[in-house]
């Protein structure tokens, strides 16, 4: 069957890329939760998970007890049989009594309006939904027992959480004892404990002066906080808390909203902000009231919770294993801020590129502390007209690496300074180079600039690439140390060798000289990608291998015979043969060969069809399985994926959040927009594979 996920993956490759999937969301769980240190945005998160999401769908014998599509984050600390050295148990656990789940999230209105179709599907009867802001902290669950606080615990593993009562105790705005009457004898209620900007900066301030690392955003501080050691020193945190969630046997409730009103007439904090909503008209006014309003809120919120209302309907719409169905939660859109230019740097990339890059006053911005903001090229500071010093507004959406959209010249006081681009490279001192028609200057000298030696082997070892587990501090050491200056010098590396590095240990060891070896296996057209041939990506790079073969039929082709490769023009001909021409970069393919990389086709899968033989296709937004099986979907096809709208440009591919500029230009061109269930039906005409394409199984699949 054409066009479903197991076209573009054998259930052995599935396994492989759902290992590392794990693996990967697992770290950064532990990293979100535990550590309070996230290196990626909430956005690539949950494109990682939905990627999971999907390959589980496509391939049930896959799906193990401890995915996480099964199980919620978790701030418990790792115990040492899971692989980690072993720590001191900070706190007691215990099982939470109702297993305490995350909620499905979405960037998207139209999956919020989808949420409201299918409850209205399965309630037939009339119904209200809530409406309330969702805070960015650190999930609590409260017991209260004859009407005194008696336990407090976080989220754990959502089975399973630390006791923090004594230090709940010390939150101000969390009752010890509940005043009125007519609470249940014992009941559970759930919130979120946060910390206000006020407090938030208060903290960082204290903590720079006694040169402690300042905490990147609220949601760090908050959590970080709740679980020191000094229940005492929690207390001069100023965290609050709000409530959210009712829990107890034979609750005298008909909705959540009268429970929620019950709980704040005991004294527990419970937000005044949350709405009644009769519809999605309502909902869709009451986001975009606070998506406004919430830049004025004295602490962070990041979306917003919708809620069925009804208890008993929640009852009949259930969970899932991770989420309940009759909630979702809607996460806002790239935030704003400004701030100033404190000075500019000039980055070298692998080919040699230079980037400038704005340090910036340290602004809070989509969750984390903003410090610097990519500038492109000279072209975009003289379009700015950027000045060192000058109030600038910086975006952050789905992206790691914030971007400067204005500079506010009104607030310009004369001392501002112009930038000066340098023109000689600032590692290796060579003069920069600006060709024809490029944008960027670069640096020239390939062979002996430090930063672009680096640089070449961090790309050769990506994901995309050779897909080894190493990154920019493992090369940096690397090199500094005199172990590695080129692709090929990883293979010769040992063990003793590795031990040298700091930090690492036989285990770290093991796991680098096994990845290298399983490196081995990757695809000619990746290993083409990864030498890092400039101009040539991973669709121009498979390209070359299916038409060329193997490396030598490449190495031997002329400029002419390269440009008898669809969609391979001059630039990237001269390109291809300037990198073969050099003598350095013959040897550096000798010793790959001699290292066991593959550097044929021959094993390459054909095609699934040619549906899509001789279109051009551009891809934009969110998809219900990850950008890079999307393309492998297309290329598997007979199509050719492009970055770029053209008038060679068959259609584009548009799923959740495309680019408006993207949408603009090819309705200006005249190019056709088709969604990705079309896209499905187009390549899948099957009535099953029709099935497969409309469940829209990534995304929704949180709410269903």
């Amino acid at each position: 069957m054409a066009g479903t996920h197991d076209d573009m993956m054998t259930q052995d490759q599935a396994r492989i890329r759902a290992e590392e999937l794990r693996r990967v969301i697992s770290e950064n769980n532990r990293l979100y939760y535990v550590e309070n240190a996230p290196q990626i945005s909430d956005y690539d998160y949950d494109m990682l998970m939905n990627e999971l999401i999907a390959i589980e769908r496509q391939f049930p014998a896959l799906v193990t007890p401890d995915s996480p599509t099964m199980r919620v984050g978790s701030d418990l600390r790792e115990s040492p049989s899971a692989g980690r050295e072993p720590v001191q148990k900070e706190f007691l656990q215990f099982p939470h009594r109702y297993p305490m789940l995350s909620l499905g999230n979405t960037y998207d209105i139209g999956e919020v309006e989808d949420f409201a179709g299918r409850v209205s599907r399965a309630i037939d009867s009339p119904f209200s939904f809530s409406c309330e802001l969702k805070f960015d902290g650190t999930a609590i669950c409260l017991t209260y027992r004859d009407g005194a606080l008696f336990r407090a615990l976080t989220r754990g593993d959502g089975t399973v959480g630390d006791d923090v009562t004594e230090n709940v105790r010390h939150i101000k705005n969390i009752p010890q004892t509940l005043r009125g009457s007519g609470y249940p004898e014992e009941f559970e209620i759930r919130g979120e404990i946060y910390m206000p900007y006020e407090a938030f900066d208060r903290l960082n301030k204290e903590r720079e002066r006694d040169e402690d690392p300042p905490f990147a955003n609220p949601r760090n501080a908050a959590s970080g906080s709740l679980k020191l050691l000094d229940p005492s020193e929690v207390g001069h945190r100023g965290l609050e808390c709000t409530l959210y969630h009712l829990l107890g046997e034979s609750l005298p409730f008909a909705t959540h909203d009268e429970a929620l009103g019950a709980a704040a007439s005991w004294g527990l904090p419970v937000s005044d902000k949350r709405k009644i909503c009769r519809n999605i008209h309502e909902i869709e006014e009451y986001i975009a009231y606070w998506d406004k309003e919430r830049k004025f809120l004295p602490f962070a919120t990041d979306g917003i919770v919708i809620k069925v209302n009804e208890l008993d309907f929640q009852k009949t719409l259930g969970y899932t294993s991770k989420f309940p169905r009759w909630a979702v939660a809607y996460k806002f859109k790239a935030e704003q801020a400004l701030t100033r230019v404190l000075s500019i740097d000039y980055q070298v990339g692998r080919t040699g590129a230079v980037t400038p890059v704005a340090n910036l006053e340290p602004v809070q911005l989509a969750g984390t502390v903003v410090k610097r903001a990519t500038l492109h090229n000279l072209d975009q500071m003289s379009a700015l007209d950027i000045r060192i010093g000058d109030r600038v507004y910086v975006e952050k959406g789905g992206e790691i690496i914030p971007k400067i959209t204005g500079v506010e010249p009104a607030m310009r006081d004369g001392s501002e300074v112009r930038p000066v681009f340098p023109d000689r490279c600032p590692y290796c001192g060579t003069p920069l180079v600006r060709d024809d028609g490029e944008a960027k200057f670069f640096c020239p000298n390939s062979a002996g600039c430090p930063q672009q030696i680096k640089g070449k082997m961090v790309h050769f070892l990506s994901r995309k690439a050779m897909n080894v587990l190493a990154g920019d501090a493992t090369i940096d050491q690397l090199y500094s140390l005199g172990l590695a200056s080129s692709p090929a010098d990883l293979y010769s590396l040992t063990g003793e060798d590795l031990l040298r590095l700091d930090g690492w240990k036989e285990r770290s060891a093991a796991r680098f000289l096994k990845s290298l070896s399983d490196s081995r296996n990757v695809p000619f057209d990746h290993v083409l990608y990864a030498l890092g041939i400039r101009y040539v990506g991973e669709s121009t790079a498979r390209e070359l291998a299916l038409h060329f073969g193997n490396m030598d039929a490449l190495m031997a082709a002329s400029r002419e015979d390269l440009l008898q490769v669809a969609d391979i023009g001059e630039v990237i001909a001269d390109s291809v043969t300037a990198y073969f021409a050099d003598a350095r970069n013959r040897e550096q393919i000798e010793r790959l060969r001699t290292a066991g990389l593959r550097f044929s086709m021959e094993d390459a899968k054909s095609p699934d069809s040619d549906i899509l033989a001789g279109m051009t296709i551009v891809i934009s937004g969110v998809f219900s399985i990850s950008r890079d099986e999307m393309k492998r979907l297309i290329a598997a096809n007979g199509g050719k994926n492009s970055s770029s709208l053209s008038g060679k440009t068959a259609f584009l591919l548009a799923g959740s959040k495309p680019g408006p500029e993207k949408i603009q230009k090819a309705t200006g061109l005249g190019i056709k927009v088709i969604s990705e269930e079309e896209f499905m039906k187009m390549i899948s005409p099957a009535p099953s594979a029709d099935k497969d394409s409309t469940e829209k199984h990534g995304q929704l699949s949180l709410f269903d």
